[in-house]
């Protein structure tokens, strides 16, 4: 490989000429630049591996300088050199697109680890294996790849946001994977899952004897990840001390073990992740803003499934294909069916799905009836071509707390109460019919009263007889109007003796509803009776036993 050159820019000349010692004995060729022009003039002269830049020059900032290099160099690896706690212009750099920083006055063992870094990024091309590939042709998917790629030429802290299920650890090992740091170890931690009392211990080591139960020396995560990448999962998660801590080692680069009184430095790129806001978190006072700020140098989110639904057949085809002994395959409406689902769980209940499909199904097709989904697709419309048998019905769900929440009609016609049944039908959008087969000459279409009233020879509806209170004078010698009022048509029971034998299923297939459907239904008209309210839990009798 050739030798490395590097582009130095810094106002003062002692620091020039102790940079340019200090690669000159890395085996790395060091040029010059006093001012912001002068070191664009250098960029176009020569091709650089790395470039140190000050944050104050002459005739501008070292933040221009970054902007340029990120926009007509992007290969370029840059570094900022500031002063001593100025942190804030240190993440102001690293998102303008900064490799690394490194603070005044400079630590030379340090910049070596730093230069080092940067110089591993040479020849890359960012090629992965297929275990770590992000599967998807989406525009989202695509736009997370680039982004990706992007992250792991910098040291910035990177937050990764999203629903759970959706990838975010994954994310975070194609960052390391790609990155300066590959070499080193990509050490993940959960710190939801850490007992308070032992956060610290887990994140900085301990010493023997510090505590009751420390029988030896025990080596941090930071010290473990050295020369790597720490990723922090559900970071929201940690207790507010031990915020504070971890916000001191990823500001000073040093951690401090429980029992020790020095601190030892720490060469870690730090990744966190949560699928709550954080925005929220720090606004009801259970995040740190300080922190916040430190670990959200750059926010990569990450989609949920129900936002690249074109992704599905793909992850479905690599799940199955990795989890099946032999050659299974999904039909076509069975990927419709996930496509229009809404996933809450996100890649991880696909791959549940898949994985209970293929335990329950016979043979080496699964259709939609063997994924068992909780709910009904998000836009049926899209199933255009749906086979000669009925889709199989989702479970159905219990009744709600407290019963129906659908206003039962308590008067007036008939016809009027089933008005209600709009609800049931936006509801279970999957259920409703364009056109309703009648059973017979009335047709039981939409339930209309005609209908009850022409099937009275098999149901014998009682009719009441009453006076109608707008007669005019001289009328009152008319027949009484035979009107049907809003009390079950049948007996107290409903439908008596019929319900036993009446054929719901039957009934439910010829109308094109489930047999829920038309039970709410009949419900709504008082022809069943309807569920009792779910009764409130009683305490236990053995509570103070």
């Amino acid at each position: 490989m050739n030798k490395a050159l590097a582009l130095v820019v810094d106002d003062e000349t002692d620091i020039l000429d102790l940079l340019k010692i200090t690669l000159k004995r890395m085996d790395i060729q060091a040029l010059t630049a006093t001012s912001l022009t002068e070191a664009r003039a250098q960029l176009e002269r020569n091709r650089f591996d790395l470039c140190l830049t000050d944050m104050n020059l002459s005739d501008g900032s070292g933040l221009d300088l970054i902007r340029h290099i990120s926009e007509h160099y992007p290969q370029l690896p840059v570094a900022m050199i500031t002063a001593h706690g100025s942190m804030d212009s240190a993440v102001e750099a690293m998102k303008a697109g900064a490799f690394d920083f490194v603070a005044k006055p400079v630590d030379l063992q340090l910049l070596r680890r730093l230069v080092q870094s940067a110089l591993k990024l040479r020849g890359r091309d960012g090629t992965i294996t297929a275990e770590m590939q992000l599967l998807g042709n989406s525009a989202a998917m695509e736009q997370i790849r680039r982004l990706i790629l992007k992250l792991a030429r910098h040291q910035a802290p990177v937050f990764i946001t999203g629903e759970s299920g959706t990838g975010k650890e994954l994310a975070a090992r194609l960052i390391h994977a790609q990155g300066s740091r590959s070499e080193g170890q990509f050490v993940a931690v959960n710190c939801g899952a850490i007992p308070q009392e032992l956060v610290e211990s887990e994140l900085f080591g301990h010493k023997k004897g510090s505590f009751t139960g420390a029988v030896s020396d025990k080596e941090g995560l930071f010290q473990a990840a050295e020369g790597g990448t720490l990723f922090l999962d559900e970071v929201a998660d940690l207790p507010l001390l031990a915020q504070v801590k971890l916000l001191r080692a990823i500001q000073e680069k040093r951690v401090r073990p429980i029992g020790t009184q020095r601190e030892i430095a720490v060469d870690v790129r730090i990744i966190s992740a949560s699928h709550r806001n954080l925005d929220i978190e720090v606004a009801e006072g259970r995040f740190r803003q300080d922190l916040f700020y430190r670990i959200n140098v750059i926010e990569l989110r990450m989609p949920a499934l129900r936002e690249r639904p074109e992704d599905i057949p793909q992850l479905a085809a690599q799940i199955v294909q990795r989890l099946a002994p032999a050659a299974v395959q999904l039909t076509p409406l069975a990927l419709a069916a996930l496509q229009q689902y809404s996933f809450p769980g996100n890649v991880r209940e696909l791959e549940n799905i898949l994985e209970r499909a293929l335990a329950l199904g016979d043979g080496n097709m699964i259709d939609v009836d063997d994924l068992y989904l909780k709910t009904a697709p998000l836009n049926p419309q899209l199933l255009t071509n749906p086979p000669n048998r009925p889709i199989s019905n989702p479970p159905n769900p219990p009744f709600p707390k407290g019963g129906f929440d659908v206003p039962f009609a308590t008067g007036g016609d008939v016809e009027d109460s089933c008005s209600n049944s709009n609800r049931e039908d936006e509801a279970f959008p999957l259920e409703k019919s364009h056109q309703s087969p009648p059973l017979e000459k009335g047709g039981w279409g939409d339930l209309s009263i005609g209908s009850w009233v022409d099937s009275a020879t098999e149901f014998p509806v009682e009719q009441e007889t009453s006076e109608n209170p707008h007669l005019e004078k001289g009328a009152a010698d008319k027949p009484p109007v035979e009107t049907v009022t809003s009390k079950p048509p049948f007996e107290k029971g409903g439908l008596g003796g019929f319900e036993k034998a009446f054929d719901f299923p039957a009934v439910a297939r010829a109308l094109n509803i489930s047999e829920r459907s038309l039970r709410w239904r009949l419900m709504a008209l008082d022809l069943i009776p309807r569920p009792p309210p779910l009764a409130a839990p009683r305490a236990s009798a053995n509570k103070k036993k």
